[in-house]
């Protein structure tokens, strides 16, 4: 087979367009096949890197706004019910409950609208929230009700430019209500799933249930899964359980962020599937195109064919002689068609400015592997014609 193959390489060799066109074919499709796979790929990676590696084994319980029916009747997110919930369903870590408010946050003559959360002790440490300056609230800061505050990124940045936050008194307004609050940190800018890491800000449920609005149920319940594997079936189950409670559907809204990432690179691969197989097309016509070079290539060769049967070759060895030939065009094609493939897909990528990259080597793979394929299969024809070939005939070129 060595030798059939630097035979081969003679023969492209001297038909050098021909086997240019030949390849041509195999190196697109190649290369349509991974620039798509990896740029599904790159996609699914952005989605995840969009929300964050921190928060996915959280799952939010929502109601109210959020219910799917009129009909549904609604759960109060009291202390009884986180109870009933941590015993009744398995897998929870931690349950927190967390109220939103909206807020005017100004320092001096500067000021800025902030989504703000009331949250309870160690909430934002479980959710994977970081801190650039300053420290989180403690246990006492919720019993008591402090009036302390942790600024997102942006509206720190707004309203202490020199970057002197912490320590500072701010005036929050909420409720047409002011207060003000002492700065104990600054949030740092992250991609924190659920999380409003930047036009945010906390304060202490126990300052939110003494003060805004006295003994409140909680707007939002957030469960932590044992482990984020866990957090699509705990969200299920949770609804399940939710639904239930009230007899009726849509009782609770239960969203987890491994759920909406999940659906979204199924989206992703769905269609870049789609769109692969639409590529692979390609491949196959590249096929046909090998198929029809090689039927003119053998009908060129009738004399070397003749002498190759007339001095002893049998006609297995003829076939697998042009069987090598139509596979090795494969094979440079799609050796070709990966670096190309690889090489359009960072060029796009860099273009577009996505600083993740990834490159599909399973769909590298599949791709070669179908090329050699492609060559095998629309070259065996050709080969099987060349080896019934009568020696006599061949030789007296009719």
């Amino acid at each position: 087979m060595l030798e059939d193959f630097l035979d081969a390489l003679q023969n492209f060799r001297r038909n050098r367009m021909r086997t240019f066109l030949s390849l041509l074919g195999i190196i697109i499709g190649v290369a349509s096949v991974i620039v798509i796979m990896s740029m599904g790929q790159s996609s699914t990676q952005k989605i995840k890197d969009t929300f964050g590696s921190a928060g996915l084994d959280m799952v939010s319980l929502s109601g109210g706004f959020f219910r799917r029916s009129r009909a549904a009747v609604t759960i109060s997110f009291d202390e009884p019910f986180r109870e009933k919930l941590f015993d009744s369903v398995g897998g929870i870590k931690k349950i927190w409950y967390k109220n939103s408010l909206s807020a005017t946050i100004s320092y001096g003559e500067s000021s800025a609208s902030a989504s703000c959360a009331a949250v309870e002790t160690d909430y934002m440490r479980s959710c994977g929230i970081q801190l650039e300056r300053g420290k989180y609230f403690d246990v006492t800061d919720d019993v008591m009700g402090a009036q302390r505050i942790i600024l997102g990124s942006s509206i720190a940045s707004t309203l202490f430019p020199n970057g002197d936050a912490v320590g500072k008194q701010v005036m929050l307004i909420a409720s047409n209500a002011p207060f003000s609050f002492t700065v104990v940190g600054v949030l740092k800018e992250q991609t924190s799933g659920m999380e409003n890491t930047s036009q945010g800000c906390y304060i202490p449920r126990g300052f939110y249930a003494r003060k805004i609005k006295p003994n409140p149920p909680a707007d939002t319940v957030m469960v932590q899964a044992e482990s984020e594997a866990l957090a699509v079936s705990l969200r299920d189950r949770l609804e399940a359980y939710c639904n239930s409670l009230t007899g009726t559907e849509g009782s609770v809204s239960a969203t987890s962020m491994q759920t909406m990432i999940e659906q979204m690179g199924s989206i992703t691969g769905v269609l870049s599937l789609l769109l692969a197989v639409v590529a692979g097309i390609s491949l196959l016509v590249g096929g046909i195109g090998i198929m029809n070079i090689m039927i003119v290539t053998v009908t060129e060769r009738r004399q070397e064919i003749g002498i190759r049967k007339a001095l002893g070759a049998s006609p297995a060895l003829i076939r697998r002689q042009f069987l090598v030939e139509s596979a090795s065009i494969t094979l440079m094609g799609g050796l070709l068609g990966i670096v190309l493939g690889i090489a359009i897909s960072i060029a796009v990528e860099y273009v577009q400015a996505v600083q993740s990259f990834v490159v599909s080597w399973t769909a590298c793979l599949v791709a070669f592997a179908f090329s050699l394929f492609v060559g095998i299969f629309f070259g065996l024809s050709p080969a099987s014609r060349a080896a019934r070939l009568d020696p006599v005939e061949a030789l007296s070129g009719e």
